[in-house]
């Protein structure tokens, strides 16, 4: 390590120790307690604090931004003031010179740009903290979008996540709260998640993987990349002509047919989410664009979740209980998923879920979500002491930006609606059986009936033997024994002890010629070692359990 890479992270951790000072004072992940249901007011001074908050992150850097945006993603950690203002964190910086960014191009794709392009465009579309993205033409008449990771951005944020990641260790290891939200598993996450991010050859995945899942859906547009200008550092795609969600004013509102884009895209995200198990995790108003020809484009899917099958259809329960106001089901799902604590407490969590599932089912369509309901309800878990899966709070944060961007194009929608006529529309197709499902029930079928005798007549062979044992693990007889000889061999000396005392006694009554202090020598004698004994036994008390209480 150079002196100026030392002198970098000196400065970094000083940058996070002012950082710490600054806020973590007010000990953000305690507050949880304190953390309003949905529809209370927020604190203006929690507002405040988050603000600041967010403008530390901002002057960071890069890495600080993504983290800070990741975090928003999980309101089980944070709470809402905080989810609110590091939502809107802006990743926008000045763009890179040209020549910087045609040497990149040119080093990645291996030729001259004007080989390669013929035409390339020198300002930017847009410019962020770790790419920017410019127009340009293909030989053959394709207009596609360039996606360029801005030269050195790769090693600046392998050197924020070093030491990110010690400073959460130093966290998790000293600290209770630490320790309990398990700060080393969500920082492991979001480590993957940003270094995912920068490997543009898996967003050209996400892209092919989003085409197919949504090839049915004629109103939902995913850019097609061009796999031969694809490397880990640019990403080429077909370029898409439209306006931002965010952009569109009360009159282009107007213009469109908002509640057909709106329920399309509920309906896009929802067969990604409960049917093919994806979540492209950032679909905030600037991703989603109404294009030019009709219908609506998805960019920027860097951010793609995979969940397990066990998750997807569990998350079907979820979803389905919230649109029905059904509380306690949903409570129990939820609990199904996540991994109780110590101090877990069931009954206060359910209460807690019921309530405010109950309390959003009878409310105003419009002052409420499906989305918040999944955040409130990740918070309730860890305030309760259920550590949920992160999968969970980040559908939640997903299904929040789509409300959000549904209303943009609708504001009339009732976007609960969409969830549950879909939600309940995947149910149905999941319980019918494909051939090749059917199949493998039969093989499997097949294989337990040619097993099941021989297995039958080993079990009564064993029982005529008199051999057949069975193994229960429901405690550890080693160690209860173990504890029932020291038991034992306590008891048996305390017997000896009294013995010997009461030997003692009666022998203080015979005459002897040897006296010690005016006493018969041999009962002092019988009391010495009863003394001894007795002082032993209670050392040796003292020292186990002792060790007992350290184990524990």
């Amino acid at each position: 390590m150079t002196t100026t890479t030392r002198l970098q992270r000196v400065r970094r951790y000083a940058d996070l120790l002012r950082l710490l000072a600054r806020h973590g004072d007010r000990d953000l992940l305690r507050g949880l307690d304190e953390m309003p249901v949905v529809g209370d007011l927020v604190d203006e001074d929690a507002s405040q604090d988050a603000e600041r908050l967010a403008a530390d992150l901002e002057k960071l850097g890069p890495t600080f931004i993504k983290v800070g945006q990741l975090l928003s993603t999980r309101a089980d950690l944070l709470p809402p003031p905080y989810i609110e203002a590091l939502a809107r964190l802006q990743d926008k910086v000045e763009a890179c010179e040209f020549p910087a960014i045609r040497e990149a191009v040119e080093t990645e794709l291996g030729a001259r740009l004007s080989h390669l392009f013929t035409s390339f465009e020198e300002t930017p579309l847009g410019s962020a903290s770790l790419a920017q993205v410019h127009r340009a033409s293909l030989h053959d008449g394709r207009r596609v979008a360039v996606k360029v990771q801005r030269p050195g951005i790769r090693g600046q944020v392998l050197e924020d996540l070093d030491v990110l990641g010690r400073v959460v260790d130093l966290l998790t290891k000293h600290t209770e709260t630490g320790s309990r939200l398990g700060l080393s598993d969500v920082f492991a996450g979001f480590r993957r998640t940003l270094l995912e991010e920068l490997d543009y050859t898996r967003e050209a995945g996400n892209l092919v993987t989003l085409r197919d899942v949504l090839a049915e859906h004629e109103m939902i547009v995913v850019p097609e990349p061009i796999e031969s200008y694809c490397t880990s550092r640019v990403l080429t795609m077909e370029l898409l002509e439209g306006r931002k969600v965010s952009d569109l004013g009360p009159l282009a509102q107007l213009e469109l047919d908002g509640d057909a884009l709106a329920e399309a895209l509920i309906h896009a995200y929802l067969e990604q989410l409960l049917g093919a198990g994806l979540v492209h995790a950032d679909p905030h108003p600037g991703n989603v664009l109404v294009l030019d020809v009709g219908g609506l484009g998805l960019v920027d899917v860097g951010m793609v979740v995979r969940l397990p099958d066990s998750t997807r259809k569990q998350l079907v329960k979820l979803l389905l209980a919230i649109s029905e106001g059904r509380g306690e089901d949903a409570a129990n799902v939820v609990v199904a998923m996540g991994e109780p604590l110590e101090d877990f407490d069931e009954r206060r969590f359910i209460s807690d879920v019921a309530d405010v599932v109950e309390r959003s089912y009878r409310a105003v369509m419009k002052d409420i979500d499906s989305g918040a309901v999944v955040m409130e309800v990740t918070r309730s878990a860890t305030v309760a002491g259920l550590r949920t899966p992160p999968t969970l709070a980040i559908v939640g944060k997903t299904l929040l930006e789509l409300d959000h961007v549904a209303r943009l194009l609708a504001p009339t929608f009732r976007p609960i609606d969409a969830v549950r006529s879909r939600s309940a529309q995947i149910v149905q197709a999941g319980m019918s059986f494909s051939p090749g499902s059917v199949l493998g029930a039969v093989m499997e079928a097949k294989d337990f009936a040619e097993q099941l005798p021989a297995r039958v007549n080993r079990v009564m062979d064993a029982v005529a033997r008199g051999k057949f044992e069975l193994q229960v693990n429901a405690f550890d007889e080693t160690e209860m024994l173990k504890g029932l000889h020291r038991v034992a061999n306590r008891v048996v000396t305390g017997l000896v002890l009294s013995a010997l005392i009461i030997g003692a006694a009666m022998l203080m009554q015979v005459n002897s010629s040897w006296q010690i202090f005016g006493y018969p020598g041999l009962a002092m004698v019988v009391f010495a070692l009863a003394a001894l004994g007795g002082g032993w036994l209670l050392v040796s008390i003292v020292a186990s359990d002792r060790r007992v209480r350290r184990r524990r």
